[in-house]
């Protein structure tokens, strides 16, 4: 059985500079325009008491994105936020007067006239931008890398997308899908990823993604915990993962909680850069096979790599067998607990959780985080049963593939 590998963050600090994308001010504008949305509603976050006693753990929390929207994932919090501070910089306006009502009215959509929003996805992504340029008013086109199940398709197709699977992998339908924005009238760019040059979009993504974090943290208090001692936290491009290290770097500037980043195995260019320990970008190519198909990315998010390097205390790359693990323990906690319906990226931090509390050969990472019976971990869920078919392959036929 394949291994947990994990690096101790001993990259050299920047000056920090990417740290205020994340500044409170701007995650609790986002939160503002979330609120606005109909369909908007907390998301649960579930106290495992019984798991933490078992775990030999304080207190766990995993907050559960399967009930975002109606979209059984988290990632429509980013997108649909960058399209609204796009609509809004584009007619003069601050966005936070474009709350959801303005935006799907008819005399912005004169205003602003028809754009279309182009993104590339595993799934999640795509959909949240389909799902809101279908609420705008607006056209999205939504390509998908080979290996993408027809499910994952069906559900940006349902959203009014153009969408298709490409012979490629993810990283080049994020160039294709560019190229093709660049090509189109009024065409953008939504991506969850940043590169050198394409960094503002990306930047109210992740803003987007800091509703989750600060939902997170009046839930803990509401529950009575002041602060989570330790964030666990899966990483794709790390937009994600760069979001809430972000936000909680600038919540608790003087006791940040110590967060860990974890990646798929077959994806883990975060990991890579800080196991090579000099700060620069890893790239990791080819097919990148692995279940968590929301994680299958091998080109870091510039943005969020330098919140990362200079905040993160360790970087965690996963194999598959881990993840499906973390969906069977969610899905049959211990007696006493609530389920959670965990698919395959949103397991995997509370898959490597579990192993490094509960295997010998992880005693060592244990001991450096600190994790004991005082630790108070938070966890991210970041999607249901996207794909039922795979999850209930995984958790009722025990298949890890």
């Amino acid at each position: 059985m394949e291994t947990i590998k994990w690096a101790v963050n001993h990259m050299p600090k920047t000056d920090d500079a990417q740290l205020k994308v994340m500044a409170l001010t701007e995650v609790e504008k986002a939160r503002a325009f979330h609120e606005s949305f109909p369909q908007y509603s907390i998301t649960p976050l579930v106290k495992l008491e019984k798991m933490a006693d078992r775990l030999g753990l304080k207190e766990v929390y995993v907050k559960d994105e399967s009930y975002r929207f109606g979209l059984n994932a988290f990632k429509v919090l980013g997108g649909s936020f960058a399209m609204a501070r796009y609509i809004a910089q584009q007619v003069g306006k601050d966005v936070s007067e474009l709350p959801y009502q303005v935006l799907t009215s008819e005399g912005l959509r004169k205003e602003f006239g028809q754009a279309t929003f182009f993104t590339a996805t595993d799934g999640n992504h795509g959909r949240g931008v389909a799902w809101a340029a279908n609420k705008l008013g607006q056209k999205s086109v939504v390509l998908m890398p080979k290996g993408t199940t027809q499910t994952r398709l069906n559900n940006i197709l349902a959203e009014g997308a153009k969408a298709t699977i490409e012979e490629y992998n993810y990283d080049e339908c994020v160039r294709m899908a560019n190229d093709m924005a660049n090509k189109t009238e009024n065409g953008i760019m939504v991506q969850d990823t940043a590169w050198d040059g394409y960094e503002e979009i990306p930047a109210w993504i992740m803003q987007g993604y800091g509703t989750m974090a600060m939902e997170a943290k009046e839930q803990l208090e509401g529950l009575g915990c002041d602060r989570p001692t330790h964030v666990f936290i899966q990483a794709g491009v790390g937009s994600l993962a760069g979001a809430v290290q972000g936000y909680f770097a600038n919540r608790y500037p003087e006791n940040p909680p110590k967060v860990v980043v974890v990646e798929a195995e077959a994806a883990a260019c975060l990991y890579k850069g800080a196991a090579l320990g000099d700060g620069s970008l890893q790239i990791v190519d080819g097919d990148m096979v692995t279940i968590m198909a929301g994680l299958a990315c091998g080109e870091p998010n510039t943005i969020s790599w330098d919140i990362l390097k200079n905040h993160v205390d360790t970087f965690v790359a996963a194999p598959d067998w881990v993840a499906a693990k973390g969906m069977r323990m969610l899905a049959a906690p211990v007696k006493g607990d609530p389920a959670v319906t965990s698919g395959e990226s949103g397991a995997a931090p509370f898959g490597a959780l579990a192993c490094i509390m509960c295997m010998d050969e992880y005693k060592e990472l244990r001991e450096h985080l600190g994790l004991d019976e005082n630790s108070k971990v938070l966890l991210f869920s970041t999607e249901g049963d996207t794909d039922p078919e795979r999850y209930e392959s995984i958790v009722w036929s025990g298949n890890d593939r």
